[in-house]
């Protein structure tokens, strides 16, 4: 009677749903939205970076008729909490009058005026008094603990991973009966998201009731802050995303902050307000990746087995908590890297000091402890004169394995895969001598890594924030896909659509996935964590099989025959809306303890091989990725024109982190806030990229997908590494390493090439 078969919608590059609006510019971004009667809302911020905020002085000679003014005395005046609730309420939304500023750039008060240009004369007459105190400025004081930030001892979270011992002196006896220690510090830097579209946030009220539309991932994160700060129910706010042009992790808990600062001008003027900032205020005031010093240990026996992982990672968490247990949590999870080892500990703190506040950004802890264990693994195969690549594969995790939190790998473990996926391709190494373009010598090198990446939210994180998505056939006979799980550029519209069309029975074009609005669409959960395709994804797929079985039933009860497109149409017509939402349910056997930090961290891996070939100029010491290969198991890919993109665009961030970007602190102050010298790849800086897609299918994703989206950035910054070792003889172990640093190190470099017989 009806169709059964799916309508083949997944595993084809289908055209991006919103691809023409798009190139067309007809999308519209939030700056793009005209708001009749808007006016213009900007923010004054603080200069110094630890202090006491003891009055906002407005200038008597300025013309203040049509401007307004907001302090955090505005907040309790109307029964608000100055706070922006995320994990804790430790973030004001307005530095408190009497109370400490923590940061550079920290708002202290908001001003909105009718044009842009007289909001920003406005913003030069606020003087804020602030008596400054002595900053922290670097992990190492803030856990000297002499200046207090939070706590007692400035540390915001602290996780302890233990496997196969019971406490540290059982550890360091197994550390002692290695016959060989690895024993290296690491370090990398802050990285900015910069994302092509700035912090962009609007707001109005209506009847009581605040609206925001905005850039973001997470509209129930904006939702969540906006019930504490304005003192108001459910139903009293709603949150819509806007067209959003790029996240990174860089929408994930911001967008709550410049809502908070829109929703409480747009009250005190009456009339809507927009606040879009300019790049240097989003490069000097936003979150950035947490900074990491790891002190890695790698034992290993006679014959080159691993005996023993220690990891002590320490992150900078800026001034305010923010995500930082989370992004610790994340990065102490793969600290120990995809190996087998019987005896593992990780020792992960995140502390607190007068930076201005780190967040999310891709990959979320997770590149901060690859990079290490990455580096010990290379330098280990180095030290025992084997090929780097086989020494990964013999101690590599395979299904039957178990993790540092004990977790047994049980299926979708694509460790051969992706190892032979990079052997296939890999050729012979490039010439290491030769010469650049301009005649001057090179120097050339290979580098490899292995790593893998959790997909999902930690342990029992997902049952917690029971995500929900629903699929509906309305009584005009259309199908919606509602979720809030947003499309900054990624192309979750489209994979929903693929899924929902598969699953239906029904082409793509017949798919609409409704815009993320609190008022109309469930929570999803946060659009984060790699946890889009195989979460959200898979309750789509559930919600649309669930639509797909009422009407076919309904078709059955009524003896009625024709095709599912027909059927649709008809019990739409007599019988209204017929909709079906689904709520997260956790795989068999995902048991997770958050006492003992033990268990199944995440549902499924994604697992990743990276080939880098690099040229180093000697003269000028510029570093040239010339190749750079990516294998990564997917489980499946939805859309492979779009996992693709995800790949690319990932692999490309994490190259640029490894030699380009840097962001300079200075006096807690972010000191090169313009694009012209915090600079991320352009097109002339990306190699050829070569990615390759392995399908390892997870059997409890749509389809079997795992997430993608954060996994390419984890690893080709260790395989950069390796690849400037294997060039020059001469370890670099942080990131990022600018021609700069190789110039300082020039003497030593040389001599290891002479001892190696090569040019210099």
């Amino acid at each position: 009677m009806v169709d059964p078969q799916p309508s083949g919608a997944v595993g084809r590059a289908v055209p991006r749903v919103d691809g023409v609006a798009k190139v067309t510019g007809a999308a519209r971004y939030l700056d793009d939205l005209e708001l009749p009667g808007a006016w213009h809302g900007v923010t004054v911020r603080s200069t110094v970076a630890h202090g006491v905020l003891e009055a906002i002085d407005l200038d008597p000679a300025f013309d203040w008729t049509d401007v307004v003014v907001v302090t955090s005395a505005d907040i309790a005046a109307h029964g608000g909490k100055n706070v922006v609730f995320l994990i804790e309420e430790d973030q004001p939304a307005l530095a408190p009058l009497g109370g400490r500023v923590m940061h550079v750039d920290e708002a202290v008060a908001l001003v909105a005026a009718p044009t842009r240009a007289r909001a920003l004369a406005a913003r030069r007459a606020v003087r804020p008094r602030i008596a400054a105190r002595t900053p922290v400025l670097s992990t190492d004081d803030a856990l000297r603990g002499e200046v207090k930030l939070y706590g007692d001892d400035n540390v915001f979270k602290r996780f302890t991973i233990r496997k196969g011992h019971a406490d540290d002196a059982a550890f360091e006896r197994v550390m002692a009966s290695a016959a060989r220690v690895i024993d290296a510090t690491y370090t990398t830097g802050a990285q900015e998201q910069m994302y092509i579209e700035t912090q962009a946030m609007a707001a109005w009220w209506d009847g009581g009731r605040c609206h925001l539309v905005g850039s973001m991932q997470c509209p129930y994160y904006v939702h969540k802050a906006m019930k504490a700060l304005l003192g108001c129910g459910p139903d009293e706010v709603i949150v819509t995303q806007s067209v959003t042009g790029g996240g990174f992790g860089g929408k994930e808990e911001y967008p709550s902050m410049i809502a908070a600062h829109a929703a409480l001008l747009a009250r005190k003027a009456g009339r809507p307000v927009k606040i879009v900032y300019d790049r240097g205020e989003d490069i000097a005031a936003t979150t950035k990746r947490h900074p990491a010093i790891v002190r890695h240990r790698l034992g290993l026996d006679e014959g080159g087995g691993i005996v023993a992982i220690d990891a002590d990672v320490v992150m900078d968490g800026g001034a305010y908590l923010t995500l930082s247990p989370v992004v610790l949590s994340r990065g102490v999870l793969h600290a120990a890297g995809p190996y087998r080892c019987a005896t593992t500990r990780v020792v992960g703190r995140v502390v607190a000091t007068n930076h201005p506040p780190h967040g999310a950004f891709r990959g979320f802890g997770a590149p901060q402890t690859t990079f290490p264990y990455e580096r010990q693994i290379d330098k280990a195969a180095r030290a025992l004169g084997v090929d780097p690549l086989a020494f990964r594969s013999r101690h590599a995790l395979r299904a039957g394995d178990t993790t540092a939190t004990g977790q047994e790998l049980t299926v979708s473990v694509g460790t051969d895969e992706v190892l032979g996926a990079i052997e296939r391709v890999a050729g012979a190494p490039p010439a290491r001598d030769g010469r650049a373009a301009s005649g001057a010598p090179v120097r050339r090198g290979r580098g490899v890594c292995f790593y893998n990446h959790g997909a999902g939210f930690t342990g029992s994180g997902e049952q917690r924030l029971a995500g929900r998505a629903e699929v509906a056939l309305t009584a005009a006979g259309a199908i919606e896909v509602r979720s809030s799980s947003t499309d900054i550029g990624q192309g979750s519209i489209t994979m929903f659509a693929q899924i929902a069309a598969d699953a239906l029975g029904v082409a793509v074009a017949d798919v609409r996935v409704v815009d993320p609005s609190t008022d109309r669409v469930p929570d999803s959960g946060p659009t984060v964590a790699s946890r889009t395709c195989m979460v959200v994804g898979g309750l789509v797929e559930r919600a649309a099989r669930a639509v797909r079985a009422r009407v076919e039933a309904w078709g059955a009860a009524r003896g009625t025959p024709g095709t599912f497109a027909a059927l649709a149409a008809a019990c739409a017509a007599a019988e209204g809306e017929v909709a079906e939402r689904v709520q997260y349910e956790p795989p068999p056997g995902i048991v997770w303890d958050d006492a003992t930090y033990t268990g199944s961290a995440y549902p499924a891996y994604g697992w990743a091989a990276c080939l880098v070939d690099v040229a180093i100029d000697l003269d000028t010491c510029e570093i040239t990725i010339e190749r750079c290969v990516q294998a990564i198991d997917v489980g499946k890919a939805i859309n492979p024109t779009i996992v693709k993109g995800q790949i690319e665009g990932g692999t490309l961030q994490a190259l640029g982190w490894a030699v380009l970007e840097h962001v300079v602190y200075k006096d807690g102050r972010v000191a090169n806030a313009t694009m012209t010298n915090c600079i991320v790849p352009t097109f002339a800086d990306a190699p050829e990229l070569e990615t390759i897609l392995v399908e390892v299918p997870f059997p409890y994703g749509p389809h079997g997908a795992k997430g993608v989206g954060e996994i390419p950035m984890d690893g080709p910054a260790a395989a950069v590494a390796n690849a400037i070792r294997d060039a020059l003889g001469v370890d670099f172990d942080h990131v990022p390493i600018l021609p700069e640093h190789l110039a300082a190190r020039r003497d030593e470099w040389t001599r290891a090439i002479a001892a190696a017989g090569g040019a210099s």
